[in-house]
């Protein structure tokens, strides 16, 4: 068990990229509570991680404030990576269009 010093205010633990369960213990430790707006089974998730978190890592609040976390991304905040198709193409052919067609292995050639 981890006690925390009585101090007034503490600062915000960074979260993001942390599991649910680490996020659990690190507000835990500093005194502070974390909820998940977008996940009403926040205390069986385990092995989801954070992406989005209020208020900032670093921010001083009050002890036993309330901490928000994100597992999944907002509307129009990424989280997919891009799916666009590349334009233009990269050229087809690799080694084939550096090296030239092998001829006949046992071709004679004549000096």
């Amino acid at each position: 068990m981890h006690i925390t010093p009585k101090t007034p205010e503490v600062r915000v633990p960074r979260l993001v990229g942390l599991m649910a369960l680490d996020a659990r213990e690190t507000a835990r430790a500093r005194g502070l509570f974390l909820n998940a707006p977008d996940r009403p089974d926040f205390p069986l998730t385990v092995v989801d991680y954070v992406v989005r978190q209020f208020p900032q890592a670093g921010a001083e609040v009050p002890r036993d404030s309330m901490v928000y976390v994100w597992f999944d991304f907002g509307e129009g905040e990424g989280g997919g990576g891009v799916r666009e198709p590349r334009v233009p193409r990269p050229p087809q052919g690799g080694l084939q269009r550096e090296l030239d067609r092998p001829g006949d292995a046992f071709e004679v050639s004549s000096l």
